[in-house]
């Protein structure tokens, strides 16, 4: 989780589908659906800050953390320009540690699917709740085994834009629904020539027992779920699966 270093240059234009607007106005509206406080939030895996900034926009006091130095350095491009009071660190998400307590904390675009075993899910969880204010919000996706079986599958894809290519190719492992993806970006120079960047990485899928039982030893209770950032519950086409969850008051983690 700590690569992504020629990778972070391109994101913003690979992922300029990605509405993180609406997923803002969503993060509002299941926190005040949830009886959250819009105080402090924690955007966990950040990327490039892009839903920070419009998090910061809605009023949240936001930190994002993220453990790629590449991916931060755009994040605090943005910040530069918008001059957003926004706090960036560089942890993991496995180890996070925060100086006070977070009202939200949000994961979004499946990170958690990057995670490369339940270990590691289950200690994301509990340094979530370990931070969370009593009664916090954790809202996170994942992507779905339907997604990864019948949308990312055996299947490539082309970017084709101005400067730059991508080749995507994900190889479907049915036995455990995972995909490996790879990526062949090639950068044009001004001589006409391109220069070649390469990355890959696995994303895993978790089954809804498997998360709501990590985040019930991580003392956190599932209060909905969501066919993406919707108000449409779960179904069993739904790609993106979005968790809303809290910390139990009563809940009691010791720092690892």
């Amino acid at each position: 989780m700590s690569g992504y270093g020629s990778f972070a240059r391109f994101y913003d234009r690979l992922t300029a589908n990605v509405q993180y607007g609406g997923i803002a106005d969503a993060v509002v509206r299941y926190t005040e659906r949830f009886g959250g406080r819009k105080g402090i939030l924690l955007d966990a895996a950040c990327g490039t800050g892009s839903l920070c900034e419009e998090l910061a926009v809605r009023g949240f006091d936001v930190i994002g953390t993220d453990g790629s130095d590449a991916m931060l350095g755009e994040a605090l491009d943005k910040k530069f320009d918008s001059g957003l009071p926004i706090q960036y660190l560089r942890q993991d998400m496995t180890a996070l540690d925060m100086y006070g307590t977070i009202d939200v904390t949000v994961c979004t675009l499946d990170s958690v699917n990057h995670l490369p075993d339940s270990e590691s899910v289950g200690r994301f969880f509990e340094r979530v709740s370990l931070f969370a204010y009593p009664d916090g919000l954790f809202i996170f996706d994942v992507n779905t085994l339907y997604k990864h079986r019948e949308v990312l599958a055996q299947n490539a894809f082309t970017y084709d834009m101005e400067g730059f290519f991508c080749a995507w190719q994900n190889q479907y492992n049915e036995d455990d629904g995972s995909v490996e993806i790879f990526l062949d970006i090639f950068e044009e120079r001004e001589d006409g020539a391109y220069d070649r960047f390469s990355e890959s990485f696995t994303e895993r899928v978790w089954t809804d027992g498997e998360l709501t039982g990590l985040l019930d030893k991580a003392g956190m209770d599932v209060l909905a779920r969501y066919d993406g950032y919707t108000d449409d519950p779960l179904n069993d086409k739904s790609e993106r699966a979005v968790y809303v969850a809290k910390r139990r008051a009563d809940a009691s983690l010791q720092k690892r």
